[in-house]
Parts: structure tokens; sequence; C-alpha cells
């Protein structure tokens, strides 16, 4: 179940660094650059996560037989919690994404 935090004083800078957790690699630009501020932080943690799952994906392609289709699903469920995630931050609310959340709070 996705819970809802609104926020509605955000400055731009902070929601372009938000939203930078959710595109690939661009994930350590906000982990980097914002580690004080509480609304980037929990969007970057869990678009290392996703990150990090996009990358288990590609590794899953050496996987003789089910590689593809391990990759497949990896990779579509990365895309669709990136999707999650920048609909979030345009909201302005910080979602907290089934199984990503749990996994980025232990980082």
């Amino acid at each position: 179940m996705i819970e809802v935090v609104v926020h509605t004083q955000l400055s731009i800078k902070m929601r372009l660094m938000a939203l930078m957790s959710y595109l690939g690699v661009l994930v350590f630009v906000p982990l980097v650059m914002n580690r004080d501020d509480q609304y980037v932080n929990f969007h970057a943690r869990q678009g290392l996560i996703i990150w990090v799952m996009g990358i288990v994906a590609i590794f899953a392609l050496y996987l003789p037989g089910v590689g593809k289709l391990v990759f497949s699903a990896l990779a579509m469920l990365a895309m669709v919690y990136s999707l999650l995630g920048i609909v979030s931050v345009l909201l302005l609310r910080a979602w907290k994404l089934p199984f990503i959340y749990n996994l980025s709070v232990k980082l």
C-alpha cells in the first residue's frame, strides 16, 4: 500500500533534486548534494534502490535460460516504480513505494 505525505512548501531546487532521484544514475546528484534535506533524501534513497534493481536486471541477462525473463520482469518493475516516483514528486507527495521503501529505510 502506498502511503502519502503531502509537502506544500517546496522550492524548485528541491523538486528538481527529488525528480532526478528517479532518473537512473542521476540519483547520485541528490544523494551527494542534498544530504540534509529530508524530502530529497527520502526520494533519493528510493531512487537508489530502483537504480540498483535496474543494474540487477542487466546482470540477470547473463543467467542461462531464464535471464531474459528475469530481465524483462525486473526492468518493467523498475520502470513502473520510477514512474510512480516521478508522479509522486510532481504531485508534491512522498509516496512510500511498496518493497522499495522498506529497503531504502535500511540504507
